[in-house]
């Protein structure tokens, strides 16, 4: 292995402990938390070698984003692969969706509530980002309706999931009605 190679592997070392770090520290404290002077003392490196990875707390919000980008389009493909209705792929999504919000707040946060300096929904939109949406439309277009382009119907749905997986969390939904909420969005919004 050249000199050049091992550099550029204990850089992603680095790297990889740095966004595992702040996510640990944001989920068990929140991002308020997460401070370049907090990190920095966790991983036992100097501030200097932080910023040599991220300008900032708000490339290592988009590092954790992108990170749980990626999970959550796992878990959602993971979740409606067993499934060969299309009524029943979407409950399995929805389920899916909420679990994973529900599981990891400080990665949802990151993904779609703080500025981790990404493009959502333009054509330079990150791969891990474009992916997850495309996780969810795969599902989801088999249910869009006659007439209904799936991208649309998409976020439409998606923005559904986002507003029960937030209201639940701060607490101003009842919780006994979790699963009557999922049936309803599925029954009402997905036609096949």
């Amino acid at each position: 292995m050249s000199v050049q190679d091992r550099k550029q592997r204990e850089q992603a070392i680095r790297e990889r402990l740095i966004v595992a770090t702040a996510r640990e520290l944001a989920e068990q404290q929140g991002w308020d938390a997460v401070t370049t002077r907090r990190l920095a003392e966790r991983i036992e490196y100097s501030q200097p070698v932080l910023y040599s990875h991220f300008r900032g707390k708000r490339e290592i919000i988009g590092a954790v984003a992108m990170q749980g980008a990626t999970e959550m389009a796992a878990a959602v493909r993971a979740a409606t692969a067993a499934e060969a209705d299309p009524r029943a792929k979407v409950t399995a999504l929805a389920h899916a969706y909420l679990d994973f919000a529900a599981r990891n707040p400080a990665v949802y946060d990151a993904l779609f509530q703080l500025d981790g300096g990404l493009a959502y929904a333009q054509e330079h939109t990150p791969e891990p980002l474009k992916d997850a949406f495309a996780a969810l439309m795969e599902s989801l277009s088999q249910v869009a309706g006659e007439g209904v382009a799936p991208g649309l119907f998409t976020e439409v749905f998606w923005a559904s999931l986002h507003g029960l997986a937030t209201l639940t969390r701060t607490g101003r939904l009842l919780p006994e009605h979790a699963e009557l909420r999922v049936r309803l969005l599925v029954d009402r919004l997905a036609a096949a």
